[in-house]
């Protein structure tokens, strides 16, 4: 039987170093060393990880004999997950150099700014033993520059980078990454803005974004506080003509991110020396206080010239649904591990691994999983670009013909069909009288009359003559990247989301008379656009939990005539 690659997982049974030895558990050719100063831990992990690599449980003891214990091991490769790198005091890279010495190729997943810069000192000795050593294998920074490199084709000035993970509230963060932040939290560090180096706070400094790939449900817009990763300064070094670069996170619950902020603030003005002590504190707060949507994102947005020297700006967007997002961080590791096992070994030398994958590489593990990625283009997104093209950004193309050319408006234009009305019992006919939906019909006259103009579309409804009309426009603020529609004193916030051959319309937010109201009492909409035999199809259905149905109409439409 051949051998498979030995690979060594120090922090094996810990947040990122399991969640790597789940995603690579399916690998036979692989041999998983589970390895922590608890041998129990790194057996229980062993036995609940299923999958047809082989394991074995070790006790490992970094802070002991690492060459000893490394013999004994015999890794091929060794991937420490353990950390938090900032603290590994005045021989950070006593493992790194027990692996050079002994024969195994390195790789980490460090956050440590200085830690990931400073791997360099070790590239002519790795290159001398033939080894890699990668350092910073996680999102940051890795998948972030394979973001930006995704970005950069037609930019001729790449001017700014701002990039930031939004971790969903169930995701587990380790204590390690808590202790970490907690170091830098409100302490000064060095970041680039407007072309040279300024002092810059952690968690103090905040920006506001919404992640939303095109055609997918966006995340709620999301505040965003300034982290100190290794990102802020190998994107430097990656680019060196960027002036500015900022990556933030932005965890939820959001009244737990303002608590975080403000003591990242007494921080700053002097008022605490440091959160290092609140910890653990802060650990168990993260893992219990958990509320929100099972959903995590991450995005990259660049700003420069194109090729015709006008200013640009493009993003990068990711969803992670459930429990998928927690793995992404491991997924860059599992990436380099199946290179390796596949033949095609990163190259000799010590580096940060700010090059060896592409937004490309990680398709395959993001395909197993319930992640998806996008790209906007704002610069696209002016008065001459119609509403919908906006919001659908390069999903616009995916949609059927006939949905694409019944929103493809240029002024003014009507289309005309038959359609199908049902309405609910009395109290739900009473709120569809209201607001002037149609009465109950087998068969009825349909005309749908839609002008745009400033960017806002007026839509006009007739069912046989009874009008419904509404007004839609590009969200902003809490609205940002949801189709508003207007009702009367109502207006709701919709996703647009291609579900397939669907153009679904998912309400995500509601108000009346300008006041938010709760998302758990809004209507039900079940509402979506298709094509079926080459017409246009449309569905609307309109209930509420406390009145049943209220309305549903569904048919179709075909352009009657277009006027300019």
């Amino acid at each position: 039987m051949t051998r498979g690659l030995r690979v060594l997982i120090l922090g094996g049974y810990g947040t990122f170093g399991a969640r790597l030895a789940r995603l690579l558990a399916d690998e036979p050719r692989v041999e998983l060393l589970i390895a922590g100063r608890s041998l129990d831990a790194a057996r229980e992990l062993c036995a609940g990880l299923g999958g047809e690599a082989a394991r074995t449980p070790l006790r490992f003891d970094r802070d002991a004999d690492v060459q000893t214990q490394l013999r004994a091991a015999a890794p091929d490769v060794v991937v420490d997950a353990s950390g938090p790198f900032q603290a590994y005091g005045p021989s950070p890279y006593r493992v790194v150099e027990a692996c050079l010495a002994h024969g195994a190729h390195y790789l980490d997943l460090a956050d440590g700014v200085e830690f990931v810069r400073g791997i360099g000192q070790l590239d002519e000795r790795a290159r001398t033993r033939g080894l890699f050593v990668l350092s910073g294998v996680s999102t940051f920074p890795v998948l972030t520059a394979a973001a930006v490199r995704a970005l950069l084709p037609g930019i001729t000035r790449l001017d700014g980078i701002v990039g930031g993970i939004a971790p969903s509230p169930y995701a587990g963060v380790g204590r390690n990454v808590i202790r970490a932040i907690a170091s830098y939290a409100g302490q000064p560090i060095d970041a680039r803005r407007g072309g040279r180096l300024v002092k810059a706070f952690p968690l103090t400094d905040t920006r506001r974004f919404t992640i939303a790939p095109p055609g997918r449900l966006p995340l709620a817009p999301t505040t965003f506080s300034l982290v100190d990763v290794p990102d802020l300064h190998v994107l430097a070094d990656l680019w060196p003509e960027v002036r500015s670069v900022w990556v933030g996170a932005g965890p939820v619950p959001a009244s737990l991110h303002r608590a975080l902020r403000g003591l990242a603030w007494l921080v700053r003005l002097g008022l605490l020396p440091t959160l290092a002590p609140l910890a653990g504190l802060l650990h168990r707060a993260s893992n219990v206080l958990r509320w929100g949507e099972p959903r995590g994102g991450m995005f990259v947005e660049i700003e420069g010239l194109d090729a015709a020297g006008r200013p640009t700006a493009r993003s990068w967007h990711l969803l992670a649904e459930g429990d998928d997002g927690p793995l992404i961080p491991a997924m860059a590791a599992e990436a380099i591990v199946r290179r390796c096992v596949a033949g095609a070994p990163p190259a000799a030398g010590a580096r940060p691994a700010t090059r060896e994958l592409e937004v490309a590489d990680y398709e395959p593990a993001f395909a197993r999983k319930r992640i998806q990625v996008g790209i906007r283009n704002p610069s696209r997104a002016t008065a001459a670009v119609t509403l919908y093209r906006r919001l659908l950004g390069d999903a616009w193309e995916r949609l059927p013909a006939p949905v694409r050319e019944l929103h493809d408006i240029d002024g003014r234009s009507v289309a005309a069909g038959v359609g199908r009305v049902e309405r609910g019992r009395w109290t739900a006919r009473l709120v569809a009288a209201l607001f002037g939906f149609p009465r109950a019909a087998d068969r009825v006259a349909v005309e749908v009359e839609f002008v745009e103009r400033d960017g806002r579309q007026v839509w006009t409804r007739r069912f046989d003559g009874r009008v419904l009309s509404s007004v839609q426009w590009e969200g902003r603020g809490g609205f940002d990247r949801l189709l508003c529609e207007r009702f009367g004193p109502l207006v709701f916030g919709l996703a647009l989301v291609l579900d397939g051959q669907h153009l679904r319309l998912v309400v995500r937010r509601w108000t009346l008379l300008g006041v938010p109201l709760p998302r758990v009492i809004a209507p039900r909409v079940d509402s979506y656009e298709t094509a079926v035999d080459g017409r246009f199809r449309f569905h609307v259905e309109i209930s509420h939990p406390a009145l049943g149905l209220i309305v549903r109409y569904a048919g179709w439409l075909e352009p009657a005539r277009m006027l300019l």
